[in-house]
């Protein structure tokens, strides 16, 4: 099975194909390098849901026996650094989302933010296979939980508090998971998403970030991480 991992930017692809050692094979596409390595492709797809999705819907379309991905994927991951709940997620830790939540798709009302959902379309949530999480938790040490979406990084303790009280049990927020997930939905392939934390979700202190901390944690995780998604099969539940 392939597996199609994308990252934000080029410093998290780099961690994640460090951790399978040997050789990496680039692949271009149009606006992208695929950078194979195994049965691994990791795509640097951009930063934010709009640019992961039309990155992750572009490698998944592109493979097929004429293109220069000649292996359908088996699954897809999205991968990098995030922010972290205190005290559920702290600095250097990881975790696998449990759900992968659009926090911000919807519309404000009177009463408060509504999701898209509420507003009478569209979605806000996708679940990666609950024994797949289950599996790289139980490799990794990684806290399985939501890992929410969000367009703008929380900087505020407000609107921490605020995410708090919508998603209870929220362990990070990251920018891309979501629009890797829509993607992978419509192409028909199962999602997974898998973050180091590199900063508290709160107020904006970027002396506090450990950047290099979670790009290694990010490295460890899927060196344990890549024999689990090598002998993971979609039937399994």
């Amino acid at each position: 099975m392939r597996v199609l991992v994308v990252t934000a930017v080029p410093v998290e692809r780099d961690a994640v194909t460090r951790a399978f050692g040997g050789g990496t094979e680039v692949l271009a596409l149009p606006g992208a390098e695929l950078h194979r390595t195994g049965a691994f492709d990791v795509l640097a797809g951009g930063v934010g849901p709009a640019a992961a999705a039309a990155a992750t819907a572009f490698a998944l379309a592109s493979a097929s026996p004429a293109a220069a991905v000649p292996s359908p994927y088996g699954l897809v991951v999205s991968a990098g650094i995030g922010g972290g709940f205190a005290p559920a997620a702290p600095l250097g830790s990881l975790v696998v989302a449990s759900a992968i939540v659009a926090a911000d798709l919807g519309a404000e009302t009177p009463e408060g933010f509504a999701p898209v959902t509420a507003l009478g379309f569209g979605r806000d949530s996708f679940t990666p296979p609950p024994a797949l999480v289950r599996e790289v938790a139980s490799a990794t040490g990684a806290a399985p939980g939501p890992v929410l979406t969000v367009s703008t990084v929380t900087g505020t303790a407000e609107r921490a508090a605020a995410l708090r009280a919508a998603h209870p049990g929220a362990l990070a927020e990251a920018m891309e998971g979501f629009g890797v997930a829509e993607a992978a939905e419509r192409a028909g392939v199962p999602v997974l998403e898998l973050r180091a934390v590199s900063n508290a979700v709160g107020p904006r202190d970027r002396a506090a970030w450990r950047i290099g901390d979670a790009l290694a944690a990010l490295t460890e995780a899927f060196g344990k991480t890549a024999p689990v998604l090598e002998g993971w099969h979609r039937h399994d539940h």
